[in-house]
């Protein structure tokens, strides 16, 4: 075969292999022309963690912002206390919504948006992150073939563009697809599944930059002592006892105590001013955390972790992360009432009203004190359905 004819067949096999990307991008495209026209967009319902929503291919949605935030509200039935028409269940952790695209940055295989619905006003926040949704995000690529999937298990690396961090994810796949039975419990979902390991990075600051967004360990707020931190979230952090309180209310208490909430809320205002974030009442940053010392010696410390208006049923990921933190800081609230084993590296077991959360804290000394360096957990995730959602 002379080399004539050798660079036709490569020109030929090219000229092929473009046609079929090309034709591939253009049937995308058309798909999509259809679902905008059809009000519909290619829907997957997962729990992820703790949490429950929908989760859509990014490119799916308008790129304008206030066209997407439309469609959203739609989508979950918001603003209307009940959500009736919609997929949220009318309550925090079911009103949410991940967005998720493959990724163009190096060493990275998608990028993933998270979204905050508000059950009661139009409001799509996506200032915080949620890492109980974001567990679904690795399988959710694996069955987009974003990522292929690899025995006996797939890793999948996460930019999360709410906090311009990493998040590396172990997905089960023994026989080359997404596996979502196993044996692995957590705390506030019934039932078993297989584990999804979460390993995260570039933690600290961000919202604000910072860990400490305000330099201080501790400060008053309304005659309250608090410590706000910016490590997994942002969060103002506090002590039951301030308050009166045993750390051990349930949801219903804070839902008939009008009073204590208004409290609450108006530090939380006040540490959204201080740690720059300006006038915070339509975010749901910063989140609210009330601490104690855990009921059982084997733990570390309590939290209330609130969302931040109502009382989450268990706890946050990125919540917990921000609490460890707090707790290996000598002189912040959380130092005060937790227990810490002195070292860099601990495995920090969270009381929550559902159970427990548990998450490895890795602390590395700088100049600037003690930093998160890294962090990591373990989530389930089921796939619900998949179909499409009207809007």
């Amino acid at each position: 075969m002379n080399n004539n004819f050798k660079n036709y067949i490569l020109l030929f096999l090219l000229s092929v292999n473009l046609l079929a990307c090309k034709t591939t991008q253009q049937f995308a495209d058309n798909q999509r022309a259809i679902n905008l026209q059809k009000r519909q967009i290619p829907c997957t319902y997962m729990r992820g963690g703790t949490s429950k929503g929908p989760f859509f291919d990014k490119r799916e949605l308008p790129s304008n912002k206030k066209e997407r935030d439309a469609i959203i509200l739609k989508v979950m039935g918001s603003p209307d206390h009940n959500q009736i028409d919609g997929l949220g269940a009318a309550v925090t952790v079911t009103s949410k919504v991940v967005m998720a695209e493959p990724s163009k940055r190096p060493n990275i295989d998608v990028d993933y948006l998270f979204a905050q619905v508000d059950i009661d006003n139009p409001i799509v926040d996506t200032l915080p992150p949620c890492g109980n949704m974001m567990a679904g995000v690795g399988p959710f690529a694996i069955e987009k073939g974003w990522v292929k999937a690899t025995i006996p298990e797939t890793r999948v690396r996460i930019f999360n563009i709410n906090t311009n961090s990493v998040i590396e994810e172990i997905v089960q796949t023994p026989n080359g697809v997404v596996e979502y039975n196993g044996n692995a419990q957590i705390d506030g979902v019934p039932g078993t599944a297989a584990p999804i390991i979460m390993n995260l990075s570039d933690q600290v600051g961000g919202k604000t930059g910072k860990q400490l967004p305000t330099s201080n360990l501790k400060e008053i707020i309304n005659g309250i002592e608090v410590s706000i931190l910016d490590a997994g979230s942002l969060m103002v952090l506090m002590k039951a006892k301030d308050f009166g309180l045993m750390g051990n209310e349930n949801k219903e208490f804070f839902e008939n105590n009008k009073e204590l909430m208004a409290k609450l809320e108006a530090i939380r205002l006040e540490a959204g001013l201080r740690a720059g974030m300006g006038d915070v009442k339509d975010s749901v940053l910063p989140k609210i955390g009330i601490l104690s010392s855990p009921t059982d010696a084997k733990h570390h410390i309590r939290s209330l972790y609130f969302t931040p208006k109502t009382l989450h049923p268990s706890h946050a990921v990125t919540g917990a992360i921000c609490v460890g933190t707090a707790l290996k800081l000598k002189g912040t609230v959380a130092s005060e009432v937790g227990k810490e084993n002195g070292q860099n590296r601990e495995f920090v077991i969270i009381e929550h009203p559902a159970g427990v959360i548990e998450v490895n804290i890795e602390m590395k000394n700088t100049n600037k004190g003690l930093v998160l360096d890294k962090a990591g957990t373990l989530r389930t995730v089921r796939k619900i359905m998949e179909g499409y959602v009207f809007y």
